[in-house]
């Protein structure tokens, strides 16, 4: 095996360690919404960057291994757009003192998109 495998499969691990902290961070606070204490915790926002930052580590592995014939641009470029709109969403209510169920609905969702384009767009 070589060390850029081994980079690679670290940054998976990593990129799928975003997706639990944010999808795992908006379904823990349904439960407080009714209490009016459902917020972005820094988790979730960590977990967002962490997405972006190995993810667009894992395309660029990709072209500098040789393998950018094989990188779907198209599919790389509706997971960023859907990713951009998970972020700009975590910067946008971070500061509200309460959430709505649909607010952590639409993370929840947005994530469960990324990752379900990641696997079975082919």
């Amino acid at each position: 095996m070589e060390a850029l495998d081994i980079v690679r499969g670290v940054l998976v691990v990593l990129h799928i360690v975003g997706f639990g902290l944010v999808f795992g961070g908006a379904v823990g606070q349904l439960s407080a919404v009714k209490r009016g204490a459902a917020r972005i915790l820094p988790a979730m926002i960590w977990g967002a960057l962490l997405l972006l930052v190995t993810g667009l580590a894992l395309v660029g592995m990709a072209y500098a291994m040789g393998n950018g014939e094989f990188v779907n641009n198209a599919k790389i470029g509706v997971k960023l757009v859907v990713l951009l709109a998970l972020i700009g969403h975590v910067f946008g209510v971070r500061k509200k003192e309460s959430l709505s169920a649909g607010g952590l609905y639409a993370l929840a969702g947005m994530a469960l998109l990324n990752a379900g384009i990641a696997v079975l767009w082919h």
